[in-house]
């Protein structure tokens, strides 16, 4: 006796599982190693944009460095690049900060706790 054909198929078929599973790693591989990352970057560069402020030294997109004169909205900044040169960029454009200002409010928090810290030494002394 023969078997027939359509009996021998069903029995060496793969199912839709097998044939998709290639495609979901190569998926997953592809989130953890290039849109995650890229996600995060973006996430770090929109904060930076938003911390920006006047004083701040940055690098434009065109490799332009200059000193933040003024923050005119929330898509335009005024850089200084030269001794009374003054550029206005897109916020957007700005690719790093070199040096941060630090904020007034922050250098007073440091003074007073370094004046209570003091009065503290001349009570106990």
């Amino acid at each position: 006796m023969l078997i027939s054909p359509a009996h021998a198929q069903s029995l060496g078929g793969s199912g839709a599982l097998e044939s998709l599973l290639p495609l979901v790693l190569i998926f997953v591989v592809f989130y953890f190693l290039l849109i995650r990352p890229q996600q995060k970057k973006q996430k770090q560069h929109r904060e930076m944009l938003q911390a920006l402020r006047r004083g701040d030294r940055v690098v434009t997109a065109g490799g332009i460095i200059g000193q933040i004169t003024k923050v005119n909205s929330e898509t335009e900044l005024t850089l200084e690049i030269a001794e009374s040169v003054r550029v206005k960029v897109a916020r957007g454009m700005i690719s790093d900060i070199l040096a941060k200002t630090e904020d007034q409010e922050e250098e007073d928090e440091e003074n007073n706790e370094k004046n209570s810290e003091s009065t503290k030494k001349d009570k106990k002394s």
